[in-house]
């Protein structure tokens, strides 16, 4: 086997290497596949997990500013509670920064 095989084996690989880091970086950037673009509010988010036991476990979720108690186990779902408000941020807020503590 000639050098120029090798060569154009490991030019080749070095080809399809960047077309597959090319298409992974349109894929983050554009949010190809169900997953939002770069600086979209994502809507539904998991906000806590508990499991029960080995087999169930409870699952916060938070969906346009309301959460969702859903108790989950191997073959079903329950839904427990819907319709509970989100607590507020518990972040303060850049204004409570800059002016700091009301005395």
């Amino acid at each position: 086997m000639s050098l120029d095989l090798y060569t154009r084996f490991v030019v080749a690989l070095a080809a399809i290497a960047a077309l597959l880091v090319a298409f992974a970086w349109l894929v983050r950037r554009y949010g190809v596949g169900g997953r939002p673009a770069t600086g979209a509010k994502r809507r539904l988010a998991i906000v806590e997990v508990a499991p029960i036991d080995g087999k169930r476990r409870l699952v916060l979720l938070r969906r346009d500013g309301t959460e969702h108690l859903v108790l989950l186990g191997p073959e079903s779902a329950l839904l427990v509670e819907s319709g509970i408000a989100a607590p507020p941020s518990a972040e303060p807020s850049f204004a409570t920064l800059v002016e700091g503590p009301q005395s």
